[in-house]
């Protein structure tokens, strides 16, 4: 790198770090704020680690009120169990250290079990109880009278914590999960609006994908806020139910845009004024967002042309290859305008929530992805990590290295989930090492010799705002955050602070070691390939496929489109460490869930007992060939006559009725075989 690109990307930096918006600004201010309250709330009560209570506010930080609620419930809850648990193995096994030991460590691999299996803030509580109990069940080692007030201690200074969090976050000009998920799905709305847009005029294919691949990532993130909305007040409880049925419509909006890009129409007169209206209405929601203050003529609008689009087109019976062309184009316009539609109606829900009595019961299934084995392998690697360094602090009785034991466990259980751990831990291991000689000005030089509480706001407050105003942005959360509660951790602020270097660069060492030992785990200890994990979620992704052509019971669409998408979000992740090679996986598992729907589409028809006899027999026939294919046929080998099927099958069905149903049924018999001959590797079975 140049000088002068060196110079430019560092100025790109800093500039970034000097702009900070004004709720950028209402954050930091707010987040340190509670903390110095929490601080003296600590002291007034003669906590033995006040310092606890200050982490754990900037531990619990985020910009939404809901997501502090959340955070600190889990964290909560978290502790709770980890200190129930410490209390539990420590009495049980205080007297033999290394059973004590190695119990903790088979706690800290369950808990990092569970903690892969869920998503945040739950897979946060989940780590967070197993290495709560080694924080407790440590210090209490050879003295196992003390961890019951070790345990009580540890709450007290956490619920303390997320008090103030908590209260702050409501009362200092507070930005609310119920406004925030509101605004987020207006943006969503647009973003599909423009992808919408984009599709129908053949845009380039590599920003709309960009944009597909956004729209996935916002979706899961109103999911993960439902729970932040529930929990920020009873009365936003309602405002989750209308976001599931959002989510599930915004998905179906999104799959049928891209299935309208893919298949790029011939001009058609049936067509082309669906797709002209359509591109119309995308056009102004676009140019003029402030529409969506009042959906009601774009749902009127949306209502007019769904209908348009279901009416079959009047063509010659000669032409009965275009009129199935023009029905499965016109069935995808269908689905698109009345998804789109709903998802606006979805909006008018979130900022008029309706009452309990007046709710729906029966709720779109929304579903997430579980890797098991995924969560085997860091529930191993947590447990191991633990117990090799804890086995070095017996064998050596090195005092200092029980914080490196502690360490350990923390970042292994805690980043174990995360889709490049090693990444996650090195900009931890930053955040910490650039927290020490910051914490050594303050506890070790200035405050000894100016103690107080004012001088300690004058030298700790100029530090902990830009560390708040770096965690507001997305960029260097990680690293600030780091920064931030090490400092602290360090600090170990208390009402007599005294200059003692010996003890605290120790202990600064010892949680430097144990941060770089947990990565050297992640990258020696059963180190992940994103390859394996890429190769598992298409596998499954084949089996759901196949489920759905043979069993018995049809899962509802929202089910299978929310765990199908679940699933490419994971892949998006994974596939971004790949290169170009993966961007062909992400682009079959988009076109798999393309074929999930239409196989339900099918499903559905043959319920319905109106096909003839001959046509149910026939797609009966051809799902069970679909699913041999999706289960035995391998990369490379010849592939079945099922596209071939799919083809001949839907030609003839063309030729030999008219009817609305039956027609349907052929469209998506051209839309399976398209997709397949699109991205064949992806349905062939791996080589794993």
């Amino acid at each position: 790198m140049t000088w002068a690109r060196l110079k430019d990307y560092l100025g790109a930096r800093f500039a970034d770090l000097t702009r900070p918006t004004r709720s950028d600004w209402i954050f930091a201010l707010r987040t340190v704020s509670a903390g110095l309250i929490a601080l003296l709330a600590a002291y007034a009560l003669k906590l033995d680690h006040p310092q606890w209570a200050m982490m754990t506010v900037f531990i619990v930080a985020q910009p939404v009120a809901g997501m502090v609620l959340a955070k600190g419930f889990y964290r909560l809850l978290g502790t709770l169990a980890g200190g129930l648990a410490a209390i539990g193995i420590t009495t049980v096994f205080g007297s033999n250290p290394w059973l004590l030991v190695t119990v903790l460590a088979v706690w800290i691999g369950i808990s990092t079990f569970v903690s892969s299996l869920l998503r945040n803030p739950e897979a946060y509580g989940a780590a967070l109880a197993g290495y709560t109990a080694m924080i407790i069940g440590l210090p209490a080692f050879g003295q196992p009278h003390l961890v019951v007030d070790l345990a009580v201690a540890r709450c007290a200074e956490i619920v303390l914590g997320i008090v103030c969090a908590g209260v702050t976050s409501r009362l200092i000009l507070p930005k609310l999960a119920g406004e925030a998920i509101i605004e987020r799905l207006k943006r969503s709305i647009l973003d599909l609006a423009v992808y919408a847009g984009g599709a129908f005029s053949g845009r380039d294919a590599a920003i709309l994908a960009d944009l597909h691949r956004k729209l996935i990532a916002e979706a899961e993130t109103l999911g993960e806020m439902r729970v932040y909305a529930r929990l920020e007040a009873p009365s936003l409880a309602t405002r989750a139910h209308p976001v599931r049925r959002t989510i599930g419509q915004l998905l179906s909006a999104l799959s049928a845009a891209r299935a309208l890009h893919a298949h790029a129409a011939p001009k058609n007169a049936a067509l082309i004024p669906v797709r002209a209206d359509l591109q119309a209405l995308v056009g102004e929601l676009v140019a003029r967002p402030a529409a969506l203050d009042d959906t009601t003529p774009w749902v009127a609008r949306l209502d007019a042309i769904a209908a348009r689009a279901r009416q079959m087109p009047d063509m010659p019976d000669g032409q009965a290859e275009e009129r199935l062309g023009a029905i499965t184009r016109l069935t995808i316009a269908a689905d698109f305008a009345e998804a789109f539609k709903e998802v606006l109606r979805g909006l008018d829900a979130l900022r008029a929530p309706a009452s309990r009595a007046g709710r729906v019961r029966k709720q779109p299934a929304l579903m997430v992805h579980r890797d098991y084995h995924a969560a085997s392998r860091n529930a191993v690697r947590a447990a191991l990590a633990t117990l090799l360094v804890a086995a070095f602090w017996l064998t050596t009785k090195w005092s200092e290295a029980a914080g490196t034991v502690i360490l350990v466990s923390v970042v292994s259980s805690l980043f174990a989930a995360r889709p490049d751990p090693v990444q996650v831990a090195w900009g931890f291991f930053k955040g910490t090492l650039l927290a020490l000689p910051f914490a050594f000005l303050v506890g070790q030089i200035a405050l000894p010799a100016l103690p107080g509480f004012g001088w300690f706001m004058v030298f700790v407050v100029p530090i902990l705002v830009p560390a708040a105003l770096a965690m507001a942005n997305p960029r260097y959360v990680g690293v600030a955050t780091a920064f931030a509660i090490n400092f602290l951790a360090f600090l170990s602020p208390h009402q007599g602070m005294t200059y003692d270097p010996g003890p605290f660069l120790a202990g600064c060492a010892s949680i430097l070691v144990g941060i770089l030992l947990a990565i050297g785990v992640f990258i020696v200890v059963l180190p992940s390939d994103p390859w394996v994990f890429v190769n598992r979620i298409v596998r499954v992704m084949r089996e759901d496929l196949a489920r759905l052509c043979l069993h018995e019971r049809v899962p509802r669409r929202t089910a299978f489109e929310s765990l199908a998408y679940d699933r490419v979000n994971q892949l998006m992740s994974q596939t971004q460490r790949t290169g170009k090679k993966g961007d062909s996986v992400l682009d079959g598992s988009i076109a798999g869930v393309t074929v999930g729907i239409e196989i339900l589409r099918l499903r559905h028809a043959l319920q319905s007992s109106t096909l003839p006899a001959e046509t149910a027999l026939s797609m009966s026939n051809f799902l069970r060939g679909l699913a041999r294919e999706l289960l035995f046929r391998r990369p490379g080998e010849p592939r079945t006559s099922t596209v071939t099927v799919a083809r001949q099958y839907a030609g003839t069905i063309a030729q030999r009725s008219s009817a609305g149903e039956t027609l349907q049924v052929a469209a998506s018999l051209r839309i399976i075989a398209a997709a397949i001959e699109d991205f064949p590797d992806f349905f062939a079975k791996d080589r794993g």
